[in-house]
C-alpha cells in the first residue's frame, strides 16, 4: 500500500512522463467529443462552440506539459480517457454558467433588433391598474384628474365650470389622494 501524504485523502496521482500527442491526433477524437455534449444535454446552436472550446482547452494542457498518460495503456485509449475528462468538465461549467441559464433567445440577429412599437407589458399592466381604480373613483374626482391632462389650465377649467380656483385645487388634491389610496391598496 502506497503511504499518503500528510492530510491527503487518496495516494498521490500518476507520475508519468509527460507527452505530446499532436493536433490532428486530438482532432480525430472530435466524435467522442461531440458525444459528451449530445449526452450532456448541450443545445445543438452550442456545440461547436463549446466542442472549439475542449479542443482548445485540450491543446493547452498538451503544452503546458498536463497529459501524462500511462505508458502501460494503448495510446488511443488514453487520449480518449483523457480528453473525455476535458470535454465532461468544460462542459459541465458551460451549462453551470450564469449565461446559459439566463440566456433569452430571439429570433431578430444582434444589431437588426428594431425597438418594441407601443408599451412594454409591464406598461400596459400599471395602465390597466390606473385605469381600474379610476373607474372606481366618484364622477367628481375622475372629471377633476382627467382636466389635468387638458391644454386648458386649473384656473380655466374651475371658471368655465363656475367654481373657485381654490376649490378646483382642493378637489384635484383630493382626488389625487383617493387615487394614490386605491392603487397602495391594489398593489398590497
Amino acid at each position: 500500500m502506497k503511504r499518503l501524504r500528510k492530510g491527503a485523502r487518496r495516494p498521490p496521482a500518476a507520475r508519468h512522463l509527460s507527452q505530446r500527442p499532436s493536433v490532428d491526433a486530438i482532432l480525430a477524437e472530435r466524435s467522442l467529443i461531440v458525444a459528451v455534449l449530445i449526452a450532456s444535454g448541450v443545445p445543438q446552436r452550442d456545440r461547436a462552440d463549446v466542442e472549439q472550446g475542449i479542443v482548445l482547452g485540450a491543446w493547452r494542457s498538451v503544452e503546458r506539459g498536463m497529459y501524462r498518460p500511462d505508458p502501460a495503456d494503448e495510446p488511443r485509449k488514453a487520449l480518449r480517457r483523457w480528453l473525455w475528462g476535458i470535454a465532461w468538465r468544460k462542459t459541465g461549467h458551460y451549462l453551470g454558467s450564469a449565461y446559459v441559464r439566463r440566456t433569452v433567445l430571439n429570433a431578430q440577429p444582434l444589431g437588426l433588433l428594431r425597438e418594441p412599437a407601443g408599451p412594454t407589458l409591464e406598461g400596459q399592466l400599471q395602465a390597466r391598474e390606473v385605469l381600474e381604480a379610476l373607474a372606481d373613483l366618484p364622477d367628481w374626482q375622475r372629471e377633476i384628474l382627467m382636466a389635468v391632462d387638458q391644454p386648458e389650465s386649473l384656473v380655466a377649467y374651475a371658471r368655465s365650470r363656475g367654481m373657485h380656483p381654490g376649490t378646483a385645487a382642493s378637489r384635484l388634491r383630493i382626488a389625487r389622494e383617493a387615487l394614490c389610496l386605491r392603487l397602495r391598496r391594489w398593489r398590497r
